[in-house]
């Protein structure tokens, strides 16, 4: 069985979808791979995402924003991180790939005090690491072949959890 292909997605690629990338391949000991991508790239990584990444502990190096023009490999499974219930757009993919949407509001468009915009980086690496840990409670890729039906309402259910 290959190793299921996830693509977390949103429009910039500079903050969400590249935690969730780097969370996923951090965890996921080879079980599943992550990339990430948008639709409308900012061209670079945000500096906080790459900060909180780096104090939880997780590689950082190689990173960069990019789009989905630019994936090597199609994904088994496309995971949305924009906020639309913010009225953000979530960009549509268009690949045959199983798709769930997991919406997060976008630390980078924080304002306030700098305690503030931390923790709205805090809050999103939180929620993702959290929906991100019980998706590697599934066995994703047996579900992927045998009842991809299951999968979509698994995936609809943790993209609906909070921050532990």
């Amino acid at each position: 069985m290959k190793t299921p292909e996830i693509l977390f997605l949103c429009t910039g690629n500079s903050c969400r979808s590249i935690l969730a990338e780097v969370i996923l391949n951090g965890l996921a000991d080879g079980r599943l791979h992550g990339t990430s991508a948008g639709s409308h790239p900012a061209g670079y990584v945000h500096p906080r995402s790459i900060q909180i990444l780096q104090q939880e502990g997780f590689a950082t190096e190689g990173l960069r924003s990019k789009s989905w023009d630019d994936l090597q490999n199609t994904p088994d499974v496309v995971i949305t991180v924009c906020a639309s219930a913010a009225g953000e757009a979530c960009p549509a993919y268009l690949g045959p790939a199983l798709r769930a949407h997991w919406g997060v509001d976008d630390p980078a468009k924080a304002t306030g005090t700098e305690a503030e915009i931390n923790g709205a980086f805090q809050t999103a690496y939180r929620i993702l690491r959290t929906r991100i840990e019980a998706l590697l409670k599934l066995p994703v890729a047996a579900l992927l072949e045998k009842d991809p039906a299951q999968l979509k309402q698994e995936l609809d259910r943790i993209g609906k959890l909070e921050a532990q």
